[in-house]
């Protein structure tokens, strides 16, 4: 750690928070924000000097690990050169960062809007196919996260959706492929694979095709479950969408930028979207920023109309400069290539290995630094450790897991019956073995609540 414990100062910050900051997704009279001091690599630490070992990567975001010296020079280097410039102008940074961008995403993706998170990505992603098709729904599946705007919140599939869902919004939710826990009765990932396809050609035949303007998937489904679709999954909805003209959207909010061992999750299954939308680990979440990647067919219809929407900090400068940085180093570095080699010969073996001997973990499933293990009471019936949703005194078993984690020094991302492993992609073999023992130790207080 760069600084001295100095607990009096933590509850100074902490004071602070309590009487000012308002925190999202949070009843504020029932939290106790922990007071951060610093940061560096894979590790954060608090005010008395409790260092953890983050598995989170906050928010799946920081890929390229807390204050990477070269993002955070290139940030100063920008703010002394120019802060600030309107999205109307040309400049350097802004052009430098879509180059880079477009060069990595898959076809010809290769128009860059930029937007200050991965929820406005998705925003505009809707808004350019609605425009471009002329219809209006749009179709997500019920495990899903899109964001927390608008239209973002509806095509989301979690409970969070549920507050806010307004009936109206042109959102129909389908079941997309989920083997351990299959809507589809499947037995296979071949079954579950064509099951799902045929569910999601149905939902399009009774909704009428052309009334459709896009279908919106996360390529790897994040927050809600770390799925990984079976081969020939992702391409089906690919055909689909092109026999009914609709647009294929793909959101890389949360697996893009070297989560699954490659620059997008989208590699791993050889499809390219219509639109792409990415935000996290474009820059490691230094500076907000994320985008729409856009085909050249999709661009090209706004050649001579306007496109009606846009951002006063579209492209801002610091959050350019940090993209060019970080994706630099990603390639200078060899940090993708590194997330797919610990997702395949020590996080990928060491979480089966820990599911062999914890009757709590149900399955193991994941790629590159992108994991989760689903907890489950009786791996028999599968019932999950804790029930969909589940708060208060019905989310207790995940809570004493999460916080064995937490007393053991690893800060991990809790989300119903599941913790999902998520380290920075820049994260070391001795650092993945260090956060698994850990999980092994945590995994006994769970196996307490098994049958």
């Amino acid at each position: 750690m760069s600084t001295l414990p100095d607990p009096s100062a933590g509850a100074e910050v902490k004071a602070v928070d309590r009487a000012h900051v308002f925190h999202s997704w949070s009843a504020q009279g029932l939290i106790d924000p922990p007071a951060v001091a610093g940061a560096e690599g894979a590790y954060f630490w608090d005010y008395d000097g409790n260092r953890y070992l983050d598995f989170s990567s906050q928010l799946v975001n920081t890929n390229i690990g807390h204050q990477h010296p070269k993002v955070v020079a290139a940030i100063q280097e920008q703010a002394g050169r120019l802060c600030t410039i309107a999205p109307g102008f040309a400049v350097d940074v802004r052009s430098e960062a879509a180059r880079l961008v477009a060069g990595r995403t898959p076809g010809d993706l290769d128009k860059i809007f930029f937007t200050n998170g991965g929820a406005e990505a998705v925003e505009n992603a809707v808004r350019m196919a609605r425009l471009h098709t002329g219809r209006p729904k749009l179709l997500s599946a019920y495990r899903s996260y899109h964001g927390a705007t608008a239209a973002a919140i509806n095509l989301t599939g979690d409970p969070r959706r549920w507050p806010s869902d307004t009936a109206s919004a042109g959102v129909v939710h389908f079941w997309g492929p989920y083997l351990y826990r299959s809507p589809f009765h499947a037995t296979s990932e071949e079954e579950e694979c064509a099951r799902a396809l045929a569910h999601l050609e149905d939902t399009i035949v009774f909704e009428g095709p052309g009334t459709i303007a896009a279908i919106i998937l996360e390529s790897v489904v994040g927050t809600a479950g770390i799925l990984v679709p079976p081969a020939g999954y992702l391409a089906g909805v690919r055909e689909l969408c092109d026999r009914h003209g609709i647009v294929f959207i793909l959101d890389e909010v949360m697996s893009g930028f070297g989560r699954t061992g490659r620059w997008f999750a989208a590699d791993h299954f050889g499809v390219t979207p219509d639109l792409l939308t990415f935000a996290k680990g474009v820059n490691s979440g230094y500076v907000p920023l994320g985008g729409v990647a856009i085909s050249a067919e999709i661009a090209a219809g706004f050649d001579r109309r306007p496109y009606p929407g846009g951002l006063t900090y579209s492209g801002h400068p610091l959050a350019c400069a940090s993209a060019v940085a970080t994706i630099d180093a990603m390639a200078e570095e060899g940090i993708v290539e590194n997330a797919d080699r610990l997702g395949e010969h020590i996080l990928g073996p060491g979480l089966r290995a820990l599911a062999e001997r914890h009757r709590s973990v149900g399955e193991v499933r994941g790629m590159g630094v992108f994991w989760a293990l689903e907890l489950v009471k009786d791996r028999t019936t599968r019932e999950p450790l804790v029930p969909y949703n589940a708060a208060g005194e019905a989310a207790a078993p995940m809570n004493a897991f999460a916080a064995a984690c937490k007393k053991s020094g690893l800060w991990p991302f809790v989300n119903m019956n599941r913790t999902h492993v998520v380290p920075p992609c820049t994260l070391t073999e001795d650092e993945a073995r260090e956060g698994l023992a850990i999980l092994d130790e945590a995994l006994t207080v769970a196996d307490t609540h098994t049958v």
